[in-house]
C-alpha cells in the first residue's frame, strides 16, 4: 500500500511531467484554453502514457536487451507511441468527431509529445525508479502504474490550466499580458504549487 501511494504521489505530484519537468509544454499550452478540451487531451496522453509503458517496459526488458540493441530504444518507443496515438486519432474521429476537431493539430502531436517519450523512457531506467519511489525492484507492474499516474498528473496540471485561463479571460487585463504572456505567468504559479510537494 505504502509502495502505490508513493507511485501516486510521485507521478502526479511530486515528478508532474508538465510542470515540474517541463515535459509536453506544447499541448499544455496550446489546448488548455477551455475545460472540455483540456480533459480531452489529458484523457488521451493518460491513455497514451498507460499503454506506452505496457507495451515498451517488456518490449525493452525481454526484446531489446536481450539482444544488445539498447540502443535502438528512442525509436522503437516512438513507432509505439505513433502507433497508439494513430490508434485513439481514428477512434475519436469515428467516435467523438467535436472531441477530434477541439484537440485538432495537438492530437496528433502526442506523438512527439516529449512527456510521453519521457515516461517510456523513465520506466526502464530501473536504477532511477528504485530511487525515486524507494522500491526494491522494478517490473512491469510498477511500469504500467507509473505511467498510468504520469498520464492523470498531466491531466491535473492541464484542467488546472485550463480554469485558470477560463478565469483570467474574464478578467480585464493589460492587452500587452492578454494571451501567450498571461498563460505562461499563470504556468509559473501552478508549477510553484507543484513544487511545493518536493519539498516536503
Amino acid at each position: 500500500m505504502a509502495q502505490f501511494l508513493m507511485i501516486v504521489v510521485s507521478a502526479v505530484f511530486i515528478n508532474n511531467f508538465v510542470v515540474v519537468q517541463f515535459l509536453g509544454i506544447c499541448p499544455f499550452l496550446g489546448v488548455s484554453k477551455d475545460f472540455k478540451s483540456a480533459l480531452g487531451m489529458g484523457l488521451a496522453v493518460t491513455f497514451v502514457m498507460t499503454l506506452t509503458c505496457l507495451i515498451t517496459y517488456p518490449i525493452y526488458t525481454y526484446i531489446l536487451v536481450p539482444l544488445h540493441v539498447e540502443f535502438m530504444e528512442i525509436i522503437v518507443f516512438i513507432f509505439i507511441i505513433a502507433a497508439i496515438v494513430q490508434m485513439i486519432e481514428m477512434a475519436l474521429k469515428k467516435y467523438s468527431p467535436t472531441l477530434y476537431n477541439a484537440m485538432g493539430i495537438y492530437l496528433p502531436l502526442i506523438t512527439t509529445n516529449c512527456a510521453v517519450l519521457g515516461v517510456a523512457e523513465l520506466v526502464i531506467d530501473e536504477a532511477q525508479m528504485i530511487s525515486i519511489l524507494g522500491i526494491s525492484s522494478m517490473n512491469i507492474g510498477v511500469a504500467v502504474l507509473y505511467g498510468l499516474f504520469a498520464g492523470l498528473g498531466f491531466t491535473l496540471a492541464i484542467v488546472i490550466m485550463s480554469g485558470i485561463r477560463e478565469k483570467v479571460n474574464k478578467l480585464p487585463i493589460n492587452k500587452h499580458l492578454k494571451g501567450f504572456p498571461i498563460a505562461m505567468i499563470c504556468a509559473a504559479f501552478i508549477a510553484m504549487a507543484f513544487y511545493v510537494f518536493a519539498l516536503i
